[in-house]
């Protein structure tokens, strides 16, 4: 499988259709995206969204976030979607490791991401990339 990844810089009709079809696979609680609230993540300097192309079939998405803070700058990763027929393919290594170098040609500091413990593939994937686990607690707060 070629994939290719590139970053959403314009939300056509099929970047909407591909994630009316990826959101449902990643959270059953939240709808897909609006095609201006893609175009709001696409043109916001905080946000990278990358996707996984195969020839003109979109395979995959991530979103990085990247911030600076009084530490330094850092990324984080979210929302990692990749298509079920295409799952075990390498489609999520190239997008992790696409967001890992452009966050790196950013400068940024660290990459962090979390992920279910029941997600074990996605586990093993960042693990074999060169995540490391943390000893820390994420916390919620729910406005809504």
């Amino acid at each position: 499988m070629a994939v290719e990844i590139r970053e959403c810089t314009e939300v056509t009709s099929d970047v909407v259709a591909a994630f009316e079809r990826l959101i449902p696979q990643l959270s059953k609680s939240n709808p897909p995206p609006t095609a201006e609230q893609l175009a709001e993540i696409a043109a916001s300097p905080a946000t990278v969204l990358l996707l996984a192309h195969e020839g003109d079939r979109i395979l995959g998405s991530l979103t990085l976030a990247v911030f600076r803070i009084p530490t330094g700058l850092r990324a984080w990763i979210e929302d990692v979607v990749v298509d079920e027929a295409a799952r075990g393919k390498g489609v999520g290594d190239a997008l992790n490791r696409a967001a890992v170098d452009h966050a790196r040609r950013v400068g940024a500091r660290t990459v962090d991401l979390t992920s279910r413990p029941s997600r074990e593939a996605a586990n093993r994937l960042y693990r074999r990339i060169g995540f490391v686990e943390r000893d820390t607690n994420v916390y919620r707060y729910s406005l809504g």
